[in-house]
């Protein structure tokens, strides 16, 4: 796995998604052009499963690769 090509954000919003979404959790994103291209971001979820949210309910973070390895582990 390229530790370098991971991405995650942080959960700032989730209106309509309170069962879904954790506000300040961090989640793994997956790169999903088309998603992306319409507002959406692809989000894993605690037990790997990917969904679609509204890109505005996250911010993007950059970790460190030590912190990166911890969370996909």
């Amino acid at each position: 796995m390229d530790m370098n090509k991971i991405r995650f954000a942080i959960c700032v919003k989730n209106k309509g998604y309170e069962a879904s979404l954790e506000i300040r959790k961090v989640y793994d994103l997956l790169e999903d052009e088309e998603a992306e291209s319409n507002g959406l971001l692809r989000v894993v979820d605690e037990f790997g499963e990917d969904y679609l949210f509204p890109r505005d309910f996250f911010v993007p973070i950059d970790l460190p690769a030590p912190s990166r390895m911890q969370l996909v582990n």
